[in-house]
């Protein structure tokens, strides 16, 4: 009877025994939500960073896109208007081309009909008699080179008919040949120094147009230009500068083509 109330006591006094671990384990598990708390306002913080710096690079990478697409769409408009000036120029150079033969037959049928022809070689026969030194050169056999050398020659010396006597027979007996389109822009050269423009405009479009691949072309465009300019085709004249602008802008010519279309 005398260890009942010492039990009771016991009994009542253990529940005190535990308050002090409930309490620090109270504050521990505060403790670990402040750390916890922190540590989600870091990773949001840090979120929030990562997203601020994603939208830049996403932003410089979509410039660098839309510079890339602005860049390919020039390109593009470039090689579109390059493909239109090759167009227009291939289809003007077959008109002209077309209107030149036209315009040869026409003249040799006219002077056929008014009897020039036959007046040309006799009056050449009878007014220039030839002396024994011009038959043994006229004998002679000439290749390309010396044609166009003779050619130049004569040029060079104002003895216009002369000269396109020399280009001419280059033309005619060597076709093939890798001066021949030189010898076609020197025998419209000789046109333009008499000027006689209308006729050099039509010789130099047979360079444009036949010799596509001539390092002359660039100078025939130049020079077919001037010419339209000399007879009052500002409309041609221009044409052509802009097309010796856009097909050559490199070529020595094309600096003064950008010139006169200012």
């Amino acid at each position: 009877m005398t260890h009942k109330p010492l039990l009771s006591m016991n009994q009542q006094i253990k529940p005190f025994l535990f308050l002090p671990f409930l309490v620090l384990s109270a504050c521990a598990t505060k403790q670990d939500l402040i750390v916890v708390e922190d540590d989600v306002r870091k990773l949001k913080t840090e979120s929030e960073t990562i997203k601020t710096q994603s939208a830049g690079s996403y932003s410089d990478v979509q410039k660098v896109h839309d510079d890339i697409s602005s860049l390919q769409g020039s390109m593009e408009e470039s090689a579109h208007k390059n493909r239109e000036a090759f167009g227009r120029i291939a289809m003007e150079d077959s008109l002209l081309v077309h209107k030149v033969d036209e315009l040869e037959s026409r003249l040799q049928k006219i002077e056929h009909s008014l009897g020039l022809d036959n007046k040309a070689a006799s009056a050449s026969t009878a007014s220039q008699p030839i002396e024994s030194a011009e038959k043994e050169k006229a004998s002679v056999v000439f290749d390309d080179a010396a044609l166009l050398k003779e050619g130049l020659e004569r040029l060079g010396k104002k003895s216009f008919a002369p000269a396109r006597e020399s280009f001419t027979t280059l033309l005619k007996n060597y076709p093939k040949s890798a001066l021949a389109d030189q010898a076609q822009f020197y025998l419209a050269g000789s046109f333009f120094s008499e000027k006689w423009y209308e006729k050099a405009i039509l010789e130099y479009q047979v360079v444009i147009a036949k010799y596509t691949k001539s390092s002359k072309r660039p100078a025939a465009l130049f020079k077919q230009a001037i010419a339209f300019e000399k007879i009052g085709d500002e409309v041609n004249a221009k044409a052509r500068f802009k097309t010796l602008v856009n097909v050559y802008p490199k070529a020595p010519e094309a600096a003064l083509a950008r010139k006169k279309i200012k």
